[in-house]
């Protein structure tokens, strides 16, 4: 059965719009007004890894190679981590609902050194991704899981949030 181009740009179209409609459905769903900083940054990180998971999932072959996706989810990371993340941070907003360690209040130029470096990683990661060298995208995949990995160890909590 032959499908019209019509046809056929409905169904390539389908998937990405209801992955658009998606996105501000997840920020929105961290969103509570009585902790507005904390509901910022739990959807910021929320958002970069709605990007970053899918392009670990593309490199372990758990979802098709699709290099146009691949560069959409880093240029994405990219702006996200353009963003002034540690203004989520004022002090008194470690009380509440947040997997954020105190240590973070303590330790405040050191949490903005490791998101200086995550936004290094990923400005890296989106140059390799506009490449398309598998072996290039993968190194800068390592090197951002690893920046991520850096602040978490240090200033995200094991418990969960709620």
């Amino acid at each position: 059965m032959r499908m019209s181009p019509r046809s056929i740009v409905r169904k390539a179209t389908l998937p990405a719009l209801a992955f658009g409609l998606m996105l501000p459905v997840l920020a929105v769903a961290h969103l509570d007004d009585k902790e507005p900083m904390q509901s910022y940054r739990q959807s910021w990180f929320a958002l970069l890894g709605m990007n970053f998971g899918p392009i670990g999932a593309m490199l372990k072959g758990e979802m098709p190679w699709d290099q146009a996706k691949l560069q959409m989810f880093a240029n994405d990371m990219a702006a996200l981590t353009s963003m002034d993340v540690a203004r989520a941070f004022p002090p008194g907003s470690e009380q509440g609902k947040t997997r954020a360690k105190p240590e973070i209040w303590d330790n405040m130029d050191d949490f903005k050194a490791k998101l200086t470096d995550l936004q290094t990683a990923v400005n890296q990661l989106q140059a390799a991704a506009a490449g398309g060298d598998k072996q290039e995208i993968a190194q800068a995949v390592g090197a951002t899981g690893k920046a991520c990995k850096s602040c978490h160890d240090d200033y995200k909590s094991k418990d969960y949030l709620y």
